[in-house]
C-alpha cells in the first residue's frame, strides 16, 4: 500500500539534498535526481514548485509520458491523504476523449452511415494492439532509426493484419483474420481504411512506412499480374513477414514522369531471361527488400517485373528527412538476369501494371494523411489548453481559437471526403474504380496534403519554440513539420494530380453543352 503524506509534511522537503514535490497527488522524491535533472536544479528549487502542489508547473514544461517510465516512476514514494488522481491515465485500447481528436464515427453522440458493430469491434480490437504491441517499438525506433523487428512484423503477420492491408480480395480467402473477428467475405475497404488510420496514430512516419510499407505498394502486381507459378511461392512468404518486398519506379530521372524511366530491360536471344540495367531512387524499404517490382523501359514500352535480390543489385540508404526505419534506398542493377517468367503482366504492357496499382496508393495515403491530421489537432487542442500565457489559458487567446478553428475544418474536410470515396470503392468494380474514381482520389490527396500542410504550419505557430524541439512537449508537431511534406510526393506530386483530376473531368465535359 502507497504510503500517504499532508501537504505539510511534504512541505518540509523544499531544500537542495531534501527536495520532495507532488504531481496529481502523487509524492516524488526527487533529493538525488535534482543533481542530474535536465533542466538543471535552480528550475526544481523554484518557490512554486519545491515542497509543494507542481501539477500545474510539471504539465506545462513535461508530458504525461515522462511520468510513466521506470526512471521517472521509482521516484514516486507515496500520495497525498484524501486527494485522488485528477489526470487521466489513457489505456492501451482508449479512445480519445478530447473533441475531434477520433474522427467522427468513433465519438460518443455520433452516427455513421458507413460502419457496422463489426467494423467498431474490429477498430477496438485494432487499436489495443497497436497501442500494447507495437507503439513503444514505433517511438523508440523512429528516434533510433532500427528497422521495425521481426517480432513486431509477426504480431501483425500472425492475425494476417499484412494480407488485410492488401485491401478486399481473394487472396484473403480461408484466412482467420483478426482473431476471427472478420470474416474474408465481409472484409471491406472500411476495414482496411482503420487499419491505416490506428497505425499511423504512432506519430511515426519513418518507422509506420518501415512497416511493410513497401508491400502495401510493391505487393499488389504480384497478386494482380504475376504468374500461378510466383505467386505460389511469393505470397506465403511476404504475407507472413518472413520476406520483405518494395515497389521499385522512381528514379533520379524520372518520378511522376512514368514514361520517362531510364531502367532498361533486354530480352535475351532465346527469350528465356531479360538482362536489367539502371538505377532506382527513394525506394521505400528497398534497403532491406528481398524482391523488387521493378519497372523497366523495354523495345516499345514498359515491362515490370519481379527481381529477387541476388548477384547484380545493390542497395545503399537514402538519409530523407524522416527515420532510417522506413529503408528507403538507392537500388542499382547491375546486368541482373531475371527468367522471362518473373514478367509481371505483359511485355512492353508495363504502364498498365503501374498505373493499377496508383488508386489504391493514394487512397492510403489519404487514409493516413487524414489521421495524422486529426492526432496533431488533438495535440493542439490539449497545448492550448493547458498552457498558460499572460496568466490564462493559451485557447483564450482569439488567434489561436481562429488557428484550431481552421485545422478542425480542414481535417473534418478530408475525413468526410474520404469516407465518400471508399464507399464508392466498396460499390466498384475495379475498372469503375479506374473511371470514375482517379480523378476524386487524385483530388482527395491533393487536398489532404496541402492542408496537412497548412495545419503543420499552424501547429507549430501555437506550439513555439517547442514545435521545432525535437524532444519534449512538441516533439510531436516537430516531426510532423519536417515530415508532412512526404506524402504531397510520394504517390504522384501534388499538382500534377490536380491536373490529373481536371483532364478526366474533361473528358466527361458532354460537346452538346453551352453556357
Amino acid at each position: 500500500m502507497s504510503k500517504e503524506f499532508t501537504l505539510e509534511e511534504v512541505a518540509k522537503h523544499n531544500n537542495h539534498g531534501d527536495l520532495w514535490i507532488v504531481i496529481d497527488s502523487k509524492v516524488y522524491d526527487l533529493s538525488k535526481f535534482a543533481a542530474i535533472h535536465p533542466g538543471g536544479v535552480s528550475v526544481l528549487l523554484d518557490d512554486e514548485v519545491a515542497g509543494k502542489d507542481a501539477t500545474e508547473v510539471f504539465f506545462g514544461l513535461h508530458r504525461q509520458e515522462v511520468l510513466l517510465t521506470p526512471r521517472y516512476a521509482r521516484l514516486h514514494i507515496g500520495t497525498i491523504a484524501g486527494q485522488k488522481p485528477r489526470i487521466k491515465v489513457p489505456k492501451a485500447g482508449d479512445l480519445s476523449e478530447i473533441p475531434y481528436a477520433e474522427p467522427s464515427w468513433l465519438t460518443k453522440g455520433y452516427h455513421s452511415p458507413y460502419y457496422t458493430d463489426r467494423h467498431r469491434k474490429f477498430q477496438a480490437w485494432l487499436r489495443e494492439l497497436v497501442d500494447a504491441e507495437l507503439i513503444g517499438e514505433a517511438r523508440e525506433f523512429e528516434d533510433s532509426g532500427k528497422i521495425p523487428s521481426q517480432r513486431s512484423v509477426d504480431v501483425q503477420a500472425n492475425t494476417n493484419l499484412l494480407a488485410m492491408r492488401m485491401g478486399p480480395g481473394k487472396h484473403l480467402k480461408g484466412l482467420k483474420l483478426a482473431n476471427g473477428l472478420v470474416e474474408p467475405e465481409e472484409f471491406d475497404y472500411f476495414h482496411e481504411l482503420i487499419i491505416n488510420q490506428e497505425y499511423v496514430r504512432t506519430g511515426t512516419r519513418g518507422y509506420n512506412d518501415g512497416t511493410q510499407g513497401g508491400m502495401v505498394i510493391g505487393f499488389p502486381p504480384i497478386l494482380n499480374f504475376a504468374s500461378k507459378e510466383i505467386q505460389k511461392r511469393i505470397v506465403p512468404e511476404v504475407m507472413s513477414g518472413k520476406k520483405f518486398i518494395s515497389l521499385a519506379i522512381s528514379e533520379a530521372f524520372a518520378g511522376s514522369d512514368v514514361a520517362g524511366l531510364r531502367c532498361t530491360a533486354t530480352k535475351s536471344a532465346d527469350g528465356t531471361y531479360w538482362t536489367i540495367n539502371g538505377t532506382k531512387k527513394w525506394i521505400t524499404n528497398g534497403h532491406f527488400s528481398d524482391y523488387f517490382t521493378v519497372a523497366c523501359k523495354t523495345s516499345k514500352g514498359l515491362t515490370v517485373f519481379l527481381v529477387e535480390r541476388g548477384p547484380g543489385v545493390e542497395t545503399k540508404p537514402i538519409k530523407t528527412s524522416y527515420a532510417s526505419s522506413a529503408g528507403t534506398a538507392y537500388i542499382t542493377f547491375d546486368n541482373v538476369k531475371v527468367p522471362a517468367g518473373n514478367m509481371l503482366g505483359k511485355e512492353n504492357k508495363g504502364l498498365l501494371v503501374v498505373l493499377s496499382n496508383f488508386n489504391h496508393e493514394r487512397w492510403v495515403m489519404c487514409c493516413c494523411s487524414a489521421r495524422t491530421q486529426r492526432t496533431i489537432v488533438e495535440e493542439c487542442l490539449k497545448w492550448a489548453s493547458q498552457r498558460k500565457v499572460f496568466g490564462k489559458p493559451l485557447i483564450e487567446q482569439a488567434v489561436i481559437r481562429a488557428k484550431l478553428a481552421a485545422m478542425i475544418a480542414r481535417v473534418e474536410s478530408v475525413q468526410n471526403w474520404l469516407e465518400n470515396v471508399t464507399y464508392q470503392m466498396c460499390h466498384m468494380n475495379y475498372a469503375q474504380q479506374s473511371d470514375l474514381l482517379a480523378g476524386q482520389i487524385g483530388f482527395l490527396k491533393m487536398h489532404a496534403t496541402k492542408t496537412a500542410q497548412e495545419t503543420a504550419a499552424d501547429a507549430v505557430q501555437i506550439f513555439g519554440g517547442r514545435g521545432i524541439t525535437k524532444t519534449g512537449m512538441g516533439k510531436f508537431i516537430e516531426h510532423y513539420h519536417r515530415t508532412v511534406t512526404f506524402d504531397s510526393i510520394l504517390g504522384g506530386a501534388e499538382d500534377v494530380l490536380g491536373d490529373l483530376g481536371v483532364r478526366q473531368a474533361m473528358r466527361k465535359i458532354p460537346r452538346d453543352v453551352r453556357l
